[in-house]
């Protein structure tokens, strides 16, 4: 393979300062995730899975590692994302690096771990060199191999055999730029251990107006029985970047459920990879992306079914406005062991604008026999006698295009179970329409009575 990455890349500068790790299979693991990305180089829109993506401004952009940040700034932006009480664990890192004045881990329940990258490489080594790299392809994602490259800062989520997480787990990355465009790569492990329930929330936020970089990787691996509820939401700065692989590894009868938002960043590119590799695993995967003026935000999902009797259940809705763009890319692969399986792929996307643009390419790749497999995909405009109908029932257009595009994007929101993660999609929906915060479609009878 050509490398399309130059000698002077800022990326293998900045690799070459890095310490080496006193573990000598992390400098291993380093030193082949940055081979593999040098034997790559950046995507280009002559690859096919990257036709409808041009990262050419991240491999333009001299990124630095990102600074540590302190300050009124730092504790504002914690405070906006924080869950409080709600979590049973908060980890929060500044531009990459963790901060334990702002974490905590008081509310764990017997049996789980929750604990920054850095402290994990002292107290769960061999769980690490076990698990750590091992299930992230980095040969097929170039961002993943330079993550990998960067290995250091990020989190651990251990849940013990049979423990269960009555709050959520939540894993919050901010970013404040500094003067210069930087760049975090957090990296999160979550080993779930056979029959355990947890629910687990990742939030990747920042500033406007600068320009910076978060490249994330996280491996999940539920054993059996394990059963675990994913929160991905992505609300960046609108000047970031943001690419991000999850891998996912199913063993027999486990469960995994991914929420995927994608609000924010003026490029996002998502790769969400699931391998049910046991009998009777179960993966369901909902995905709302809602991008305005020149956003881009481009998903791709893999759902690679090994094993007899596993379902799948796929659904990704997009609502773009003023000129921005989506892709979804997703595949469910069938091997001839996989009989039985029952798989559904649904995208659907709203054009708010005549300038909007959406790419949906969904597919199917099957070798088993006895399957019964679907996938659909529609995409169009707002029903305009559907908003005529709210109008002449005394909303205004504003209100009336704002509960036809928060009624497409409920049948995602209602479906998230962590209060503040839905919530704050919620909200951002109706700042977008310059609507009251408190606008819901349950409320709507209520806001009526208060406007007369």
């Amino acid at each position: 393979m050509t490398t399309v990455l130059e000698p002077t890349n800022s990326f293998v500068t900045s690799f070459e300062k890095v310490d080496g790790h006193r573990a000598a299979w992390v400098n291993e693991l380093r030193q082949r995730g940055m081979t593999a990305f040098c034997e790559a180089g950046f995507p280009t829109a002559k690859m096919e899975q990257w036709r409808d993506t041009n990262v050419s401004a991240i491999a333009q952009t001299h990124f630095v590692p990102a600074p540590t940040a302190t300050g009124k700034a730092v504790l504002q932006l914690a405070k906006q994302y924080s869950f409080g009480d709600t979590a049973a664990a908060e980890l929060v890192f500044i531009n990459g690096h963790f901060d334990p004045h702002l974490s905590t881990t008081s509310a764990l329940a017997k049996g789980i771990k929750v604990l920054s990258l850095e402290k994990a490489f002292e107290t769960e080594n061999v769980l690490l060199e076990k698990h750590l790299g091992k299930h992230a392809r980095i040969e097929q994602h170039p961002f993943a191999a330079l993550n990998t490259g960067f290995v250091h800062e990020g989190a651990l989520v251990h849940i013990a055999k049979g423990a269960i997480t009555e709050k959520p787990i939540h894993l919050l990355f901010l970013t404040i730029p500094g003067t210069e465009a930087a760049v975090s790569q957090p990296r999160v492990l979550v080993v779930a251990e056979e029959n355990s329930e947890s629910s687990i929330v990742e939030t990747y936020a920042g500033t406007d107006g600068s320009v910076y970089y978060t490249n994330a990787v996280t491996e999940i691996i539920a054993e059996r029985s394990a059963r675990i509820d994913h929160n991905k939401l992505q609300q960046e700065g609108n000047m970031a970047y943001h690419t991000a692989l999850m891998q996912v590894v199913l063993s027999e009868r486990a469960a995994f459920v991914s929420h995927s938002t994608s609000i924010g960043s003026k490029l996002t590119r998502n790769d969400l990879a699931v391998f049910m590799g046991g009998e009777f695993a179960e993966a369901t995967l909902n995905g709302l992306v809602l991008a305005k003026d020149e956003q881009h935000i481009d998903n791709h999902t893999f759902l690679q079914h090994e094993k007899a009797n596993c379902p799948s259940h796929e659904l990704y809705k997009h609502v773009l406005a003023d000129k921005s763009s989506a892709v979804f890319n997703g595949k469910i692969y069938v091997q001839k062991d996989a009989q039985k399986t029952d798989a559904k792929q649904t995208t659907k996307s709203l054009l708010l604008t005549n300038e909007a643009t959406m790419n949906s390419q969904p597919a199917l790749e099957i070798y088993a026999d006895d399957v019964k497999c679907t996938h659909g995909s529609t995409i169009g405009p707002v029903d305009p006698n559907a908003v005529f109908y709210l109008i002449s029932r005394g909303l205004s257009v504003a209100q009336a295009r704002h509960l036809m595009t928060y009624a497409f994007a409920a049948d995602i929101t209602r479906r998230i179970k962590v209060a503040p993660v839905r919530v704050r999609i919620e909200d951002f929906m109706t700042a977008q329409h310059g609507l009251p915060q408190d606008l819901r479609i349950t409320d709507q009878a209520r806001h009526d009575v208060a406007m007369q």
